[in-house]
């Protein structure tokens, strides 16, 4: 029996594979990788009923352009995210956050991420892919994972494991009232007492700008320079994703999912687990203050999410397509 899978009429601005990334691998040199936004991540295999961990389509500003080549498969798009599917010639709005049946000849055509950068595509039952180092997630400055390593590019084909189910599944996202996105939260860094207390003050009390070099390894931020009274450089150390490093130049670096395993700049603050996806999914220019506190006060906040979001999936609907 033929797979089924989709061909690539565009592979997009960055479309790899991912799921929640390599764990215990940094010894290695192999970074933790993954989703950069765990939430939505988690949300597209929930309204698909997948597991947790099944591999998604991460696509970054402009997404793919896929055409299934045969039987069907059902998919959802998650974020704030504008793309159109094409049926019997027929070309329709999609709606984030509710899956639709393809069958064979339908196009999705991911157009672009809306005041954001990060989107995913989820099928039900998952892509037909090998795990590396326990993981599905493409590591591209490395070429370690699925696709040989490499990011999405056209005509090529991605196989799909199973038929689509003949149901709708759908949820209203809502934004809460706590997510204020011009904070952003940080425990203290290892090297904090390399900076001047003015320097930190400045660091807090002064906006930061999100700049227009920032990709899966880090965000590289503006407008408020922060140098170290001391060396800008350090020796090597092991670095965890969140790491603000500042380098000679005084312009920061938060470090994200694609971070190298260990750096040499000294690290100021680090940005908790609970506002990681938010910051990343900041557009170019925007700005925002970092707001310290204290681990306790992270280890509550990353928990509080949790349950927030197990409430939040249970608001899914189903209903059998007519």
């Amino acid at each position: 029996m033929t797979k089924n899978y989709f061909k690539v009429l565009r592979g997009g601005t960055h479309t790899s594979f991912q799921d929640s990334g390599y764990i215990n691998k940094q010894h290695l040199g192999i970074t933790s990788g993954g989703v950069v936004d765990s939430d939505l991540y988690e949300l597209s295999n929930k309204i698909l009923n997948n597991h947790k961990d099944t591999p998604v389509l991460e696509f970054s500003i402009q997404g793919p352009s896929l055409k299934l080549s045969s039987n069907n498969c059902r998919v959802v798009i998650c974020g704030n995210v504008y793309f159109t599917i094409t049926k019997l010639n027929k070309t329709f709005k999609g709606r984030p956050n509710q899956s639709y049946l393809l069958y064979k000849g339908d196009i999705i055509d991911i157009l672009s991420t809306l005041n954001s950068n990060y989107g995913y595509m989820s099928i039900e039952g998952g892509f037909d892919l090998q795990k590396e180092f326990g993981s599905f997630s493409t590591l591209t400055i490395s070429n370690i994972g699925s696709n040989n390593g490499k990011k999405i590019s056209i005509n090529q084909k991605i196989y799909i494991k199973k038929n689509g189910s003949n149901i709708n599944s759908s949820i209203n996202f809502e934004k809460g009232d706590d997510d204020n996105s011009s904070i952003i939260r940080v425990v203290r860094g290892p090297q904090m007492n390399y900076f001047f207390q003015k320097t930190i003050k400045k660091f807090f009390n002064s906006q930061f700008k999100i700049s227009n070099s920032s990709n899966r390894m880090g965000i590289r931020l503006t407008n408020n320079i922060c140098k170290a009274a001391k060396s800008h450089n350090i020796d090597s150390e092991g670095i965890t994703k969140g790491s603000i490093q500042i380098p000679g130049d005084g312009n920061p670096i938060v470090l994200i999912n694609d971070h190298p395993t260990i750096g040499g700049y000294p690290k100021i603050a680090i940005v908790i687990l609970s506002d990681l996806s938010k910051i990343s999914q900041l557009p170019i220019g925007s700005a925002f203050n970092f707001k310290e506190v204290s681990i306790k006060e992270a280890e509550n906040l990353f928990y509080n999410k949790i349950k927030k979001n197990n409430n939040f999936f249970k608001k899914i609907k189903n209903s059998k397509i007519k």
